[in-house]
């Protein structure tokens, strides 16, 4: 056994003496009798106990589980961040992987396997031994003791040599992995690995496979350091250094960060923004910089009116009503349905607009610029000087029911997004700005309900939106035999079919 305890072994090892012995000891194991602890590592030992608690079979009756199927887990990779980092893994293991006869394998944070590299004659065999493919479940839960399944769990590089595996089938193969963890947020991302045969097996590929993470890892911190400094080029401008600072999405503070905040890690952004509390207990609003809520602007509140033009937080609600609400220091006021659509406009391009795209966006071709002037001026009786006239812009702090939903979206919260959700943006506006907005939130809501793979996500919209006969008809397919939703859901499909014939 290796002095290194993520080793399964060392050079001087011989493969097949120390496969008997691991095999023996498994078997011991599954018989109810943990055996000798100083012939298996505990790394692998604490492993086999997850794997038996998890329910996997270790006779290999239940293989690892298809979790997506080829067009999905296409999809799943061609989004994901490691699939840009494709070349790089590729450029560092595959002079290894050609020379032993390894395969370089990719997961997700799930362990999902979305994409193996290597001679389709390695493929096949693999996949017919162990169901090694992509699309498949390779944590510990799915599968049992494998190298990325444990390098998950305990989030670190580990090697798994045959009997080492908890799973019988998986005993003929040899595979070291190491977790990526997304420079962002520290979180896992993924995992490299390299599988092969277990007579293949030598420490250099833990190295290797571990090198390239490290590789990898770098790569992303150089992209991100470069987002960075774009956003910071593109939005520096709109901080205030006593009193505000830009964060990103997660919570990280690009540039200075005012010294009485007491910031020491990440500050917690609201999904879409809205009202924090700082460490040092003072209240803050975060601002989206853009639709897209690639960053924030976090902003001090005022604790003591020093001025009667201290900076105000603005509450807004524009979905599922008309007649939107506007809330500013616990004063709320029904807005007139073309302030209303003025105010959803600005809200969506944090930017500004001009004079004449807005009219556009309020009239279409036939409006007028001076009657959006005049429009404007009657909205700035309401919000005090917070809209800027040379190219319309909401200055003030702003909170909406609208950003927040945009802001679960993006952060993958889709059941909070469909629960948040309490309808059309100003569902009787036709201003085209206000449709397009509009029918942008209800298709990504509704892709996102659709594919999440959430019942509750789906009951959630459905009360909203009911008469979509699409999310009705997967509700139905996704609910338990003997869930009483399920009767429902069988007659509101009937109903919206036979509205159809």
């Amino acid at each position: 056994m290796s002095e290194n305890s993520w080793l399964a072994v060392n050079a001087g090892t011989t493969p097949l003496v120390r496969a008997q012995e691991l095999r023996f000891a498994w078997e011991r194991f599954i018989a109810d009798d943990d055996g000798d602890p100083t012939l298996v590592r505990e790394a692998i030992t604490d492993s086999w106990r997850r794997s038996s608690a998890a329910g996997v079979d270790p006779l290999g009756s239940r293989l690892a589980p298809v979790v997506a199927d080829e067009s999905e887990t296409h999809d799943r990779y061609e989004e994901h961040l490691l699939h840009r980092a494709a070349p790089l893994i590729h450029d560092c293991l595959s002079a290894i992987a050609d020379e032993a006869g390894y395969l370089i394998v990719i997961s997700d944070a799930d362990g999902t396997l979305m994409s193996i590299e290597g001679s389709a004659n390695m493929r096949l065999r693999a996949a017919g031994d162990m169901n090694f493919a992509e699309g498949t479940l390779w944590s510990e839960g799915g599968a049992g003791t494998n190298a990325i399944g444990t390098a998950l769990a305990l989030d670190h590089a580990v090697q798994v040599f045959g009997p080492e595996h908890f799973s019988d089938p998986v005993q003929r193969w040899t595979c070291s992995a190491c977790p990526i963890h997304d420079p962002e947020t520290g979180e896992v991302i993924g995992v490299i690995d390299l599988t092969g045969e277990l007579s293949t097996v030598h420490p250099h590929s833990l190295a290797v496979a571990t090198a390239t993470a490290r590789a990898v890892e770098a790569s992303l911190q150089l992209a991100l350091q470069e987002r960075d400094a774009r956003l910071h080029a593109r939005y520096g401008a709109r901080v205030s250094p006593d009193r505000s600072a830009l964060v990103t999405r997660s919570g990280r503070a690009i540039g200075p960060v005012p010294r009485g905040w007491n910031v020491q890690g990440r500050l917690v952004i609201p999904p879409g923004g809205g009202e924090l509390t700082l460490p040092s207990g003072a209240l803050a609003v975060a601002e989206p910089v853009s639709p897209t809520h690639e960053a924030f602007v976090v902003h001090a509140l005022e604790s003591k009116r020093v001025t009667s033009i201290a900076r105000p937080l603005v509450k807004l609600r524009f979905l599922g009503r008309d007649r939107a609400e506007l809330e500013v220091e616990d004063r709320t006021t029904t807005l007139r349905p073309r302030l209303a659509e003025i105010l959803a406009l600005l809200c969506a391009s944090p930017d500004g607009m001009s004079a004449e795209r807005l009219c556009a966006d309020l009239h279409g071709d036939g409006g007028s610029v001076s009657s959006v002037r005049v429009e404007v001026s009657r909205l700035r009786k309401l919000l005090g000087p917070w809209i800027d006239t040379d190219r319309y812009r909401l200055t003030c702090d702003v909170e909406s029911d609208v950003r927040r939903v945009e802001g679960l979206l993006v952060a993958g919260q889709t059941r909070a997004a469909a629960e948040a959700y309490t309808g059309p943006l100003l569902p009787s506006s036709e201003a085209p700005g206000i449709v397009r907005e509009r029918e942008r939130l209800d298709r990504w809501l509704h892709q996102a309900v659709m594919t999440a793979e959430d019942v509750e996500a789906l009951w959630a919209y459905v009360q909203i939106t009911r008469d979509d006969l699409g999310a009705w008809k997967r509700l139905l397919t996704q609910l338990e035999f003997r869930d009483p939703r399920r009767p429902l859901a069988a007659a509101r499909v009937g109903e919206l079919r036979a509205a159809l014939m």
